[in-house]
């Protein structure tokens, strides 16, 4: 899509995004160790500066935001820098972005903790962690923008730009590197491929749908059969340990399913990661 900047190139979400339209202009934070080929640069968006340059010189018709840190124990030893990256970038974002940019904002299950759901998008939401208390704060300030739309879901599943995020490529990297894995016994979540997902989020940016929709999977997935289910089909031979959210050290959120009162088109399931 001609005019577009992705930012978090090098995420989970931003990578399957960028992968499904590459010929977009790509950032990563600059802290990325080793940028993606194609890559335009590095830009910190909590940095109101450099974010106020870059749109000094561009007017992009479309922003996909996936950039934040997304790493639970992370945002609960570092609040304040999980604050800054998360919600005060987003103010820098909105703040100098032209105001007629459509915006995608991607968004995270973390805003609910598992124990009140289903959850549509007009459910309440109940952060369990530092980090979904960043992601409410940050869709608070995208919902007060114009022509704006906030994707939330659960993990996607495929390859990463790094070779050790997301479920997939943290089985096979731990594995072989003979590290020990743990996973949640009483976490369920509204998981999907990569592929389905991107599709929908390019789908969502081309439409002129506003406000915040939910990537609804076709069904829940436990992290232990999750974890089983990608061993055996990928061939990865990993053994993990299982514990109860009770066990972790940072707040692991329960059964979090994403379910939708949208019936048009962009609001159907996706795929079933693992089939019922």
């Amino acid at each position: 899509m001609p005019g577009t900047i992705l930012f978090g190139a090098s995420s989970m979400l931003g990578w399957s995004i960028w992968r499904a339209r590459p010929a977009v202009t790509a950032f990563c934070n600059t802290a990325t160790r080793r940028f993606p080929a194609g890559v335009a640069g590095g830009i910190d968006l909590d940095d109101e500066p450099a974010v106020a340059e870059l749109f000094a010189r561009e007017q992009p018709a479309l922003i996909i935001q996936c950039a934040g840190v997304c790493d639970v124990e992370n945002c609960e030893e570092s609040p304040e820098f999980a604050w800054a990256v998360n919600v005060e970038a987003m103010r820098n974002l909105i703040a100098h972005v032209p105001p007629a940019t459509r915006i995608v904002y991607c968004s995270s299950d973390h805003v609910f903790s598992g124990d009140t759901g289903p959850y549509r998008e007009d459910s309440a939401t109940d952060p369990l962690s530092v980090y979904g208390k960043t992601r409410v704060a940050a869709e608070q300030l995208m919902l007060a923008r114009p022509n704006t739309v906030i994707v939330r879901s659960g993990p996607w599943i495929g390859p990463s730009a790094s070779g050790k995020n997301g479920h997939l490529d943290w089985l096979r990297y731990r594995h072989g590197r003979g590290l020990p894995m743990t996973v949640v016994a009483d976490e369920a979540r509204s998981v999907v491929w990569a592929e389905d997902a991107a599709q929908r989020v390019w789908a969502l940016a081309a439409s002129e749908i506003t406000g915040i929709r939910h990537l609804v999977a076709a069904r829940t997935v436990s992290r232990p059969e999750l974890a089983s289910y990608l061993n055996e089909r990928f061939a990865i031979g990993a053994t993990f340990a299982v514990q109860r959210r009770s066990d972790k050290r940072a707040p692991h959120p329960g059964h979090v399913e994403l379910t939708t009162m949208h019936r048009d088109a962009l609001a159907q399931p996706l795929p079933a990661v693992v089939a019922s």
